[in-house]
């Protein structure tokens, strides 16, 4: 399964994301195919304000599991995620090989 997932950070995390940040760079490394693509969401100034990531795991539970043991999460920067369901189709405009 696919999932898009938003996640925001907290009022004046930006500093707090930034020390966290090599350990959550580590963990999305460590995750290999499961990171189907990530980046950073920007405010008005260009400036991180959450994330958005697109992965996939074979279950909601993998990606659970995932989100609950993330330094983000474990070091209190986001503060509301969302999640979807998605099809991943296209990857730089080819079609995508499954992971599996």
């Amino acid at each position: 399964m696919q999932f898009l997932v938003k996640a925001y950070d907290g009022e004046g995390m930006l500093e707090k994301r930034m020390e966290v940040r090599p350990r959550h760079l580590e963990g999305m490394k460590a995750l290999g195919r499961k990171v189907i693509c990530a980046g950073g969401l920007l405010d008005e100034e260009g400036k991180m304000k959450g994330s958005a990531l697109v992965m996939e795991f074979e279950n909601r539970a993998g990606l659970d599991e995932y989100l609950a043991n993330e330094p983000y999460v474990a070091e209190g920067v986001w503060q509301k995620i969302e999640v979807e369901t998605m099809n991943v189709v296209l990857v730089n405009g080819q079609k995508r090989e499954q992971a599996n």
